[in-house]
């Protein structure tokens, strides 16, 4: 089963667009090589450019929750995030689907 992710992250209005690029790129080309992760998209709020939301596609829910458990480590804390962040993210998943047909 296909887990989907939504995590919403407010980013500092102090910091450069450089290092906002930066930070974002060095922390998903960690999340995108991660075992069970299908695709990632970063959408950018139209009323509010310093709100985002990345859209992560996880084979398993396992695999997601052994992404999280890896990021809560030394080896895989997120530090460029944490230094363009203004609060904690908002993370969302989502596992079941309605069928439309």
């Amino acid at each position: 089963m296909t887990q989907t992710v939504l995590l919403e992250v407010q980013l500092r209005d102090d910091v450069t667009q450089d290092t906002i690029d930066s930070a974002i790129r060095e922390t998903l080309a960690q999340t995108a090589t991660f075992a069970g992760n299908e695709s990632l998209e970063v959408l950018v709020d139209d009323d509010d450019p310093l709100r985002l939301v990345v859209l992560e596609r996880w084979t398993t829910p396992a695999d997601h929750d052994a992404y999280v458990a890896w990021r809560a480590t030394d080896e895989g804390a997120p530090r460029a995030l944490g230094a363009i962040v203004a609060a904690p993210p908002v993370t969302r998943t989502f596992s079941r689907t309605l069928d439309l047909g």
